[in-house]
């Protein structure tokens, strides 16, 4: 994880297109290893005005894979994945209030 943080010192954007081809905006938070696989988790950005974000609220995460080229696809997890990581997630933001 640490290392995938140093290799990236501005905010990574990672975009999806929706259900009605509009396209969904997150920057990646952090990414967790959690068993053999990591998950990054994202926050929504909103478009306050051409080509201006802002934070929303929601959050959710996405599996990140790499093909066979090296290239990163991040896709949705498993019910169970989900629910893994989102502990993970909570026991970080725990450890990090003490």
């Amino acid at each position: 994880m640490a290392e995938h943080e140093e290799l990236h010192d501005d905010d990574v954007i990672v975009e999806f297109e929706g259900e009605d081809g509009e396209i969904l905006s997150y920057r990646e938070e952090m990414v967790l290893t959690v068993g053999a696989d990591q998950f990054a988790v994202l926050i929504e950005l909103t478009e306050t005005s051409e080509n201006e974000f802002e934070e929303a609220e929601d959050a959710t995460i996405a599996k990140i894979i790499t093909d066979e080229e090296g290239k990163e696809t991040y896709i949705a997890p498993t019910d169970e994945e989900f629910e893994a990581v989102r502990r993970a997630y909570e026991e970080l933001l725990e450890e990090e209030e003490e």
